[in-house]
């Protein structure tokens, strides 16, 4: 059986991105408002870099529970 090779993912769509870090899509929302993740427009759809999505939850993760 032959395993298709992972492609890495640079951005993410808001819902998986949410899904990814365990928020719901409009706590997402709210912090891509406030300015804490930075996102853009592909098309029609709001993509968060990977990297920018790590740097928030380490920043996060520094700063203590929110």
């Amino acid at each position: 059986m032959h395993q298709t090779p992972q492609i890495p993912s640079f951005a993410l769509g808001i819902d998986d991105a949410a899904r990814s870090i365990g928020i719901a899509r409009s706590a997402l929302y709210e912090i891509v408002a406030r300015g804490e993740i930075e996102s853009f427009k592909l098309g029609r759809r709001r993509l968060i870099l990977v990297k920018k999505l790590d740097a928030y939850i380490n920043r996060v993760a520094k700063e203590g529970v929110r």
